[in-house]
């Protein structure tokens, strides 16, 4: 099965979409347990900067990811439109820190692009694929991968 057919298949086409700056990303909305404001966060010793740390959510320990460092970018101060989402994949929960929650979107398979091609130089492992909404672009995050990265 392509990840298209996976993607339409498990979520009808439904992403959770969010800003990082000026850019769109989405998640698969079937990867995306809940949403919550700025929580306390508990540093954790001798791990890499964009693991932030954890936070108790319910009773729940979930480690707590900054997106935007993972993902290369400039750390900026968190506002009040700061978020975290909370993803949940094989029973595991992780929290993705997102500068602002933008909502639910579905694409249609015409709109999307599966992964992406941009020369060896860039490194596109946590690209699931690309969507198009309007004039929109969307990047679709593997969340798979991303959380696998983490090593926890």
């Amino acid at each position: 099965m392509s990840k298209t057919d996976d993607f339409f298949n498990a979520t009808g086409g439904k992403l959770l979409t969010f800003l990082l700056g000026e850019q769109e990303y989405g998640i698969r909305i079937d990867h995306a347990r809940e949403v919550v404001g700025q929580m306390a966060i508990d540093k954790v010793p001798q791990t890499p900067n964009y693991l932030m740390g954890v936070t108790n959510l319910r009773g729940k320990i979930v480690p707590v990811l900054n997106l935007r460092l993972k993902l290369g970018m400039e750390a900026v101060p968190p506002t009040g439109e700061t978020c975290i989402i909370v993803v949940s994949l094989g029973g595991a929960e992780t929290g993705i820190l997102v500068d602002f929650l933008v909502g639910v979107v579905t694409i249609g398979q015409a709109e999307f692009t599966e992964g992406l091609d941009l020369g060896e130089q860039i490194d596109t492992q946590f690209i699931y694929g690309m969507g198009k909404i309007d004039k929109r672009v969307i990047a679709i995050l593997e969340v798979g991968s991303l959380v696998e990265s983490l090593d926890l």
